[in-house]
């Protein structure tokens, strides 16, 4: 018996094959919090993890790491020791630092096979997906998940074929005008936002966000396709 079993009855020996595996993930709130439960309870070998955020009050209501207890605590430093309690071989790496133009090297300096973009800024997701498609890394980007009730309407598609979704347009602009080439997988939600300014959040779409990311993920590792970027 080993903590793997169920999940073994139904990938068998390619359970080896997550444990060989690297995952980077940016960001570790609602949504990549959530990817990061999944891969760990998935059995992913190593786990580089991004953010340089403290727990605050306000990620109770959505952020799988948060509790009254742990409040301006790491959230990597809090996602490292959970991530041990539940799979004590899994190799984390952690990356606590804001990315921007001038950082960006940090992450591709790593060796990692595959990597989650769950960050909020769009400047960072912008210089995250030109950087994977020229390395030919395979990745999923994380639109907007703020503003929105609905989790059945998020969904996975190429930035191309997205609509409402104001970081999505953004994104859309930036590829029509360098004429970028290639497969950009992204995870966004049909769902028209519910109101502009600030931004109000549940705790039902940025958790089935990020479980839809790693299953993107997860999916690409065991049915040996990986989808090319390129």
């Amino acid at each position: 018996m080993n903590e793997f079993q169920r999940l073994e009855l139904l990938i068998g020996d390619k359970i080896k094959t997550m444990m060989q595996k690297t995952v980077l993930i940016l960001g570790l709130g609602g949504v990549g919090g959530y990817a990061a439960e999944c891969l760990i309870r998935s059995g992913i070998g190593h786990l580089i993890i991004v953010d340089h955020d403290k727990i605050d009050i306000t990620n109770l209501n959505r952020q799988l790491i948060s509790n009254h207890s742990n409040i301006e605590s790491s959230k990597i430093d809090e996602w490292e020791k959970r991530a041990k309690a539940i799979n004590p071989k899994i190799k984390i790496t952690k990356i606590k630092t804001f990315i921007n133009e001038d950082n960006i090297d940090l992450l591709f300096k790593q060796n990692f096979d595959y990597l989650i973009d769950a960050c909020d800024t769009v400047k960072t997701k912008k210089l995250v997906i030109k950087k994977c498609l020229e390395k030919k890394i395979k990745f999923i980007s994380c639109m907007g998940t703020g503003n929105k009730f609905h989790p059945e309407l998020l969904e996975i598609v190429d930035i191309r074929k997205t609509s409402y979704d104001p970081i999505a347009k953004i994104l859309r602009k930036m590829v029509k005008d360098e004429n970028i080439k290639g497969l950009i997988p992204v995870l966004y939600s049909k769902e028209k936002p519910l109101i502009k300014g600030q931004i109000g959040s549940t705790a039902f779409v940025p958790s089935v966000a990020g479980i839809m990311c790693a299953n993107y993920i997860f999916k690409m590792i065991i049915e040996g396709k990986d989808e090319k970027n390129c």
